[in-house]
């Protein structure tokens, strides 16, 4: 396993796993969402293989979520976050129209490299406005009309995170995207890579420090009764020590919650996501599970549109959705933050 940066995120994962959850009362809710960090032209491809990328997806997750439904009846949600700079009008036209079948959404992703803060600024607005005008996507805030965006670094490097500099260069990332519209980041976890912060497995609120990188190494948990604060919200996937899933058959493996070739859905995944899944305090019988994956390279087609996804969905639904010990709900990640402020309120997630 090799320190994967363990010195980062050990502390507070062994906090966590030396510390019972509370008992939930009634049915644990599963909220389950999957943000694809969707780039169809990755590693420089042509159009006709973007293309083709796409069209992969077009007829392949209609068909992986036809049967499939939550305690709701509603099939399984994919979040695809978008690349900034892969705007290409057709493609963005092509997943509106899938996410208008009721299957998803389209939320911003981002490469970038030296921008000053205005050129950021001006970036992600005019992405946003883009989005929302010419395809029909995003939301508008229903307070103050800016069009909101879910978000996603590129190479992980969210606010100048990587010791290198590399990848980002801007240190008040944080503020900015809040006053640009984004409504919760969903780069983490990060590990092995140093960008990985000292929260671990948790929904909470930064605050930025224009002065210094990183300022969402730590935050404010979410919490019943307590109000949103900070800059930004921030949820992330689980990270955790996979120990029945051995290097060399000795030691843990890292769970992020990825979904990819090397580690394809399984069932088996499902109680280590549980255990740790982030949650709002004083509402922990609401799991937040929000998987990841790069959708488009052809190498990960079969474990996210083949027979594991789909084998995976059955078993979730057959073994964590009988209404009595569990409860499943597909969720697209806009829709979790929702569920994240409705428990905030006191409110309850209802089937």
């Amino acid at each position: 396993m090799g320190t994967k940066a363990m010195e980062i995120w050990l502390p507070g994962y062994l906090r966590q796993a030396l510390r019972p959850r509370p008992h939930a009362e009634g049915p644990v809710t599963i909220c389950l969402a999957v943000a694809d960090h969707f780039e169809p032209y990755w590693a420089g491809a042509a159009e006709d293989v973007a293309l083709s990328r796409l069209a992969s997806w077009e007829q392949g997750l209609p068909a992986l979520a036809q049967g499939i439904s939550d305690c709701r009846g509603r099939p399984p949600q994919h979040d695809f976050f978008y690349p900034v700079e892969q705007y290409q009008p057709e493609v963005l036209e092509r997943l509106a129209a899938l996410c208008r079948q009721g299957l998803g959404a389209v939320e911003v992703h981002l490469h970038h490299h030296g921008e000053s803060p205005r050129e950021l600024e001006e970036m992600l607005t005019g992405f946003a406005q883009t989005l929302h005008q010419e395809h029909g996507l995003l939301e508008r805030d229903p307070v103050s009309g800016q069009v909101t965006y879910g978000f996603i670094h590129g190479n992980w490097s969210l606010d100048n995170s990587r010791p290198d500099g590399q990848w980002c260069g801007c240190n008040e990332e944080i503020s900015l995207l809040g006053r640009t519209g984004c409504y919760a980041d969903f780069t983490l976890p990060s590990a092995p890579s140093r960008t990985q912060t000292r929260m671990v497995n948790s929904i909470y609120y930064a605050t930025d420090d224009p002065h210094r990188p990183k300022s969402h190494d730590s935050g404010v948990p979410a919490a019943v009764g307590r109000p949103p604060s900070g800059d930004l919200l921030l949820l992330q996937g689980v990270l955790a020590l996979d120990w029945g899933r051995r290097k060399w058959g000795l030691l843990p493996r890292l769970e992020v919650s990825e979904l990819a070739w090397h580690n394809p859905p399984n069932i088996r995944r499902l109680p280590l996501w549980l255990r740790y899944a982030p949650v709002v305090a004083g509402a922990e019988q609401v799991r937040f599970i929000k998987l990841c994956c790069h959708g488009a390279p052809e190498e990960h087609r079969e474990a996210l549109l083949g027979k594991p996804m789909r084998l995976f969905l059955e078993q979730l639904c057959t073994r964590y959705n009988d209404g009595r010990r569990y409860r499943l709900m597909f969720m697209t990640c806009r829709e979790m933050i929702q569920a994240v402020h409705a428990l905030e309120q006191g409110k309850s997630l209802e089937c």
